[in-house]
């Protein structure tokens, strides 16, 4: 864009919203904090432990993956629960397919319900103006009801697994903890959601509850560093810029008439739309896609929720329709393959439904 003269180096930096990169870069040094500390894998190992039975054990996964995902960014608890859950199900000799598809269903869903759960909700939390709590509010229902239908999905499509007689019985592993870094964190992440339901600025809050973080460290922060994707911060910063080229352009004014046209106000057709888009491109940038047309439907604020939603839950579609699928199916690769079938014969029933309810959630219930 700068090469081409669409823009100039100033106006460049001036494209980039720092307040999605903060944001970004904040809940990634919290997450390494609780990563670091054994947290994650702790909760994790305890809740699985006591479910004995391969439908309470899917369940118990969905539900973990779901919830952590929601406040703590769904790629991170793909990291977390997919050696967990293929280490359980190798040593109980059960299919692992059903169980790393929780896996990766669980956290796309559960991660639209807040600003926080994933990168694209994050620069839409930055451009809607959204408040926290209105957020979470308006998408945590439909969210609640799509982790029940991973679970019953996952058990249908899979039924051998789920019908077979016999008990899981899951040995207590032994977990390594750091116990006073994870207190700190534990106490860090709690106020830092408290004050995001209290409605102060989301970027400001994580990036103050990181930097506490860093200054009271009981771990070299080199070891927090490595856990910072510094190449999705880059990537988002050159997506703000690609897409301020654009709005330079006569596209912008095209897809402003385009969405007129097909009367993209609706919510139905906006999530049938942004579905579409994020399997073509992915999640993130179809959102900065629809942002220049957004500001000018009837509704902005409900049409921002909409986009959040429609484009997380159509990560479930396909592999390749989030970055929480490629993790699950790469770290999983040495012991199990999860080709295109296997997950679509899921994600696609799960991504019209889940859609669907999403779009009637926020047509006739959403305020």
């Amino acid at each position: 864009m700068v090469g081409v003269n669409a823009l100039t180096l100033d106006e460049a930096y001036r494209a980039i919203n720092f307040d999605t990169i903060i944001l970004l870069f904040g809940m990634m040094i919290v997450v390494a904090n609780l990563q670091i500390s054994g947290f994650f894998a702790l909760v994790s190992e305890r809740v699985v432990e006591h479910a004995h039975r391969p439908l309470i054990l899917l369940a118990a996964i969905v539900l973990v993956a779901g919830v952590f995902s929601a406040f703590f960014v769904n790629d991170t608890m793909c990291l977390v629960l997919t050696p967990l859950v293929l280490e359980i199900t190798t040593t109980l000799r059960r299919n692992p397919v059903p169980y790393l598809l929780a896996v990766a269903m669980g956290s796309n869903i559960g991660s639209a319900a807040t600003i926080t759960g994933n990168p694209q909700n994050m620069m839409i939390g930055s451009f809607s103006g959204i408040a926290y709590r209105h957020f979470i509010v308006t998408l945590s229902p439909p969210s609640a009801i799509g982790l029940v239908l991973v679970i019953l999905l996952v058990a249908l499509v899979y039924r051998r697994e789920f019908t077979a007689p016999g008990t899981v019985d899951v040995q207590k592993q032994r977990v390594r903890v750091h116990r006073g870094l994870m207190w700190k964190s534990i106490m860090a992440s709690l106020a830092m959601i408290a004050f995001f339901f209290g409605g102060w600025p989301v970027p400001k809050v994580a990036i103050v509850a990181a930097a506490l973080l860093l200054i009271t460290r009981r771990v070299k922060p080199e070891k927090v560093y490595r856990r910072i994707d510094w190449s999705l911060l880059v990537m988002f910063a050159g997506l703000f810029i690609v897409v301020a080229g654009i709005e330079r352009t006569s596209l912008e004014r095209d897809l402003i008439e385009l969405a007129g046209r097909l009367h993209l106000e609706n919510a139905f057709l906006l999530s049938g739309f942004s579905a579409v888009l994020s399997n073509l491109v992915s999640n993130a940038p179809a959102v900065l896609v629809f942002k220049p047309f957004i500001a000018h439907l009837a509704d902005p604020a409900r049409a921002w929720l909409t986009l959040a939603m429609s484009s997380t839950y159509a990560g479930n579609l396909t592999v390749v329709g989030s970055v929480a699928n490629l993790i699950v199916i790469q770290q999983a690769r040495h012991r199990v393959k999860i080709g295109f079938w296997e997950h679509f014969r899921v994600g696609m029933p799960l991504t019209v439904l889940t859609t669907l309810i999403g779009a009637a959630w926020i047509t006739w219930f959403a305020r």
